[in-house]
């Protein structure tokens, strides 16, 4: 039997007089509620499938922070591809934003009201940006944390690791490597105002405690500038000749790299930090570094596509799968 305007009504969730003007071509629909209604109307068999139309994409927004990190250029990346390949079309556009400028950072998030129909986010956690996110919420855009996370406030997910985790891994992995349980060691992180950084000093400081008798002699915020990172870490490294462990909780590794070899301590400390590059592929070849943890920002890239498009277009959100954290050695380092 032929499906009937009242069935493809139901199965949409629309009117029967928006059904009916969808399929006779009269009168204004929104172009997201006539595609709704044509795939109704295609699964009960009213119209051929052939007749749907390509859905327009899905305009997403991005807010990552600027500055020299070389795993965000990779997540830009990424994120550029996996829209591109991406079941439901979508077009992203990526903007900056200065860490150390939190307001800016908020009325960078107001001015998607109306203009996006999704935002991904690497936040810093301060009140003003979590009010943003709240108006843009409430304004109908959904908005989705990536790599680090925000609590008390409306986001649909989070697509990252989790770092309070993966900071303990970083600090059972330097207790090991050090194979004593008394030592010097010196933190590194770019910036303590987004809660993944927190997140992993803490865990890293638990293990320790836990763990071991190592001491945590020096503990430095320097936004991921490698300049800044360098300066530090061979300030700190001249400070204390018996230093044994750096832990980068974030990134500025390549500082931290020059540091090492600039003061003939390369190979000599044990040097654990995050985030797989170009750079600290080279480091574990050379053995500066010990371990690189790893998050896999293209499988990030893709599961922010995917879980906003669908948001986007008010289809059930798919199940996030947790990122998974890979500790990767000199010899282990995955083919590029």
């Amino acid at each position: 039997m032929r499906a009937t305007i009242n069935t493809i009504a139901e199965m949409a969730g629309v009117s029967v007089t928006t059904v009916d003007r969808v399929l006779n071509r009269r009168g204004k629909v929104r172009d997201r509620t006539r595609e709704q209604v044509l795939r109704a109307a295609a699964a009960a068999g009213y119209i051929d499938a052939g007749e749907l139309p390509r859905p327009a994409p899905v305009l997403l927004s991005f807010l990552l922070p600027e500055g020299e990190s070389s795993f965000i250029n990779l997540l830009t990346g990424h994120l550029q591809a996996s829209a591109e390949v991406s079941r439901i079309p979508a077009t992203p556009r990526i903007g900056y934003f200065d860490r150390s400028r939190p307001t800016e950072l908020a009325a960078q998030i107001l001015a998607l009201r109306g203009k996006s129909e999704g935002l991904g986010l690497v936040a810093v956690d301060v009140p003003e940006v979590r009010e943003a996110i709240r108006q843009l919420a409430e304004s109908g855009v959904p908005v989705l944390n990536l790599i680090s996370d925000l609590t008390n406030v409306p986001c649909i997910g989070y697509v990252g690791i989790d770092n309070r985790g993966a900071g303990r891994l970083a600090g059972q992995l330097l207790s090991r490597l050090l194979r004593t349980d008394t030592g010097k060691i010196a933190v590194f992180a770019g910036s303590l105002a987004y809660r993944g950084h927190e997140e992993r000093e803490m865990g890293f400081r638990h293990v320790l405690s836990e763990e071991s008798r190592l001491e945590i002699v020096a503990m430095r915020e320097v936004r991921d500038n490698v300049e800044a990172m360098r300066q530090e870490a061979v300030a700190l490294l001249q400070r204390y000749p018996d230093l044994a462990g750096i832990y980068s909780i974030g990134g500025g590794n390549r500082g931290i790299a020059q540091a090492l070899v600039e003061t003939g301590r390369a190979g000599k400390v044990v040097f654990i930090g995050h985030e797989l590059t170009d750079y600290s592929r080279q480091f574990l070849l050379r053995r500066i570094m010990d371990v690189v943890i790893d998050q896999n920002p293209r499988v990030e890239a893709r599961d922010a596509i995917d879980y906003l498009t669908h948001a986007a277009r008010g289809e059930p959100l798919p199940k996030l799968p947790p990122i998974r954290v890979q500790a990767i050695f000199r010899e282990n380092i995955p083919p590029v």
